[in-house]
């Protein structure tokens, strides 16, 4: 974990480190290898985060999974009922998720509601 860790010294939003954080110790935990990845993909810089669209959302998830983020979602169409977590989101993507009867959340909030990551998709 030390690289993850000297990649999360170069940040400088506290929200941001305290989710790296949390995500790491979650990990270790639960011995859930999908926090310590999304953790290494946000401690990692943001012009390699996610940008997922909604579209791509539709396409590869199913009705009412888990899908999770390290990044940010973006705007388009999606008409399946999916709980999207993700580090931001556009505000059309908000609007969107919840037209279609989804739900969008925080990494933090999944991380508490499902702390072994079982059945989470992740999204890059």
């Amino acid at each position: 974990m030390g690289r993850i860790r000297n990649l999360q010294k170069r940040k400088t939003n506290p929200r941001l480190v305290n989710l790296i954080d949390l995500l790491l110790k979650e990990s270790a935990k639960n011995e859930a290898d999908i926090w310590k990845y999304v953790a290494e993909r946000l401690a990692s810089p943001t012009r390699r985060w996610a940008e997922v669209g909604l579209d791509k959302i539709e396409k590869y998830a199913n009705e009412g999974e888990y899908v999770v983020v390290p990044g940010k979602v973006l705007g388009g169409e999606i008409r399946k009922a999916v709980k999207v977590a993700a580090f931001s989101f556009s505000a059309t993507a908000k609007t969107k998720i919840k037209e279609a009867g989804g739900e969008w959340m925080s990494i933090e909030d999944l991380l508490k509601l499902n702390p072994s990551g079982r059945g989470v998709r992740i999204l890059t």
